[in-house]
C-alpha cells in the first residue's frame, strides 16, 4: 500500500488522483501487476489544467495531450507503465477494469458511479504498477440512495432505456438544453455523491466536447 500512497502523493500536484486498482487478470494480456485508475481530483484539477500549454495552445484534444505528457512523466519517474482510454480504437477496457476495483458500479442510468466522485469519475489514466496489490472494494452509494434521483432528473427522459444518445445530443443543441450546456448533465449532477465538485467552466468544456 505504500506504493499507492507514493502515486497518490505525486498525483495530488497536477489536480490527479488515484480512483481504484485492481490487480491483472490472464484476459488483459499485460503480465503481471496492479492497474492503478488515474482521474480529475476535482474541483483542484480544473484550475491547474487551464494554466498549462496544451490549454492555451489552442489545438485540438487539449486534455488527452495534457493527460499523455503529465501521466508519461509520472510513469517514467515511477517505473510504472501508462495507458489511456483514447488513442483507439481499439480502446482500453476502462469500464470493466474500474468495475474490477470494487469502487465503481453501474448505476441506476447506466453510466459508472465511484464511491467519492459519484457520477463525475473520469479516467485520464491508469498506472500499471509490477507489484500485485489485491483490491480494496468499498460500498456502492445506490444502496443508500433509495429515490434514486439520477434517473429521473433527465429533461428528455434519454435513460429511459439505456441511454438514447441522439435525444441527448439534440436537447443540449437546443436552447433548452443552456443548463445541461454551462452546468454538466442534469442526471449527473442529481447524484448526492461529490456533488457539487465539478466547476461549471469545466462541465461547459466536456460538454462542448461530447457535443
Amino acid at each position: 500500500m505504500d506504493r499507492l500512497r507514493d502515486l497518490s502523493r505525486v498525483l495530488t500536484p497536477f489536480g490527479l488522483m488515484t480512483l481504484g486498482h485492481c490487480p491483472l487478470v490472464p484476459d488483459d494480456d499485460l503480465g503481471t501487476g496492479t492497474l492503478v485508475l488515474v482521474g480529475p481530483n476535482e474541483p483542484d484539477f480544473w484550475h491547474l489544467f487551464i494554466k498549462s500549454a496544451e490549454y492555451r495552445d489552442n489545438g485540438a484534444n487539449p486534455l488527452d495531450r495534457w493527460s499523455q505528457r503529465v501521466l508519461d512523466e509520472i510513469g517514467e519517474g515511477s517505473h510504472s507503465q501508462t495507458l489511456y482510454p483514447f488513442g483507439g480504437p481499439p480502446y482500453r477496457p476502462f469500464y470493466s477494469w474500474a468495475l474490477r476495483t470494487g469502487r465503481f458500479w453501474a448505476s441506476p442510468i447506466g453510466f459508472l458511479v465511484h464511491d467519492t466522485a459519484g457520477l463525475f469519475a473520469a479516467f485520464r489514466g491508469a498506472l500499471l504498477i509490477p507489484e500485485v496489490i489485491e483490491a480494496n472494494p468499498t460500498t456502492k452509494p445506490c444502496d443508500s440512495c433509495p429515490d434514486t434521483p439520477c434517473a429521473s432528473a433527465c429533461p428528455v427522459d434519454a435513460f429511459a432505456d439505456g441511454y438514447d444518445v441522439t435525444a441527448c445530443k439534440s436537447y443540449l443543441a437546443s436552447s433548452a438544453g443552456t443548463d445541461c450546456m454551462t452546468k454538466s448533465c442534469g442526471a449527473r449532477r442529481a447524484c448526492p455523491i461529490g456533488k457539487g465538485n465539478r466547476l461549471p467552466e469545466q462541465a461547459a468544456f466536456h460538454m462542448k466536447a461530447f457535443l
